[in-house]
């Protein structure tokens, strides 16, 4: 009675369902239908575990490439802080130089004139 009740719920015979078999004519029973729906359960996590790792991913790179976008901003900022520096030592250095030159031909000029007007 069991035996018949069994077929007649779930399509198999107590045998079919202990040894996990079925022919390839009968439909799938209600427990290969729960094993079918337990893999694709599993495959949907899968999917969505794979989706949530993208988008970690994803985030992650979102802030790598803002991190590089910051770091070669400031390498900009101060390869320009650098170059103004060293240009404006350079144009300090002419200024310096410009101011002697000038006050040695001066000199040179002043003594040459007190010569010619005393000498």
């Amino acid at each position: 009675m069991l035996q018949r009740a069994a077929v007649l719920a779930f399509g198999v015979s107590v045998e079919q369902m202990s040894s996990g078999r079925l022919a390839a004519d009968q439909t799938p029973s209600a427990p290969q239908a729960l094993i079918e729906s337990v893999q694709l359960m599993r495959m949907r996590q899968s999917i969505a575990q794979l989706e949530r790792a993208f988008v970690e991913e994803v985030a992650l790179d979102r802030t790598r490439r803002e991190k590089l976008s910051e770091t070669a901003e400031k390498r900009t900022r101060r390869r320009a802080i650098h170059k103004t520096h060293q240009n404006g030592s350079l144009r300090f250095v002419a200024l310096i130089f410009a101011i002697i030159a000038t006050a040695v031909i001066v000199t040179i000029t002043m003594f040459e004139v007190l010569f010619l007007v005393l000498g």
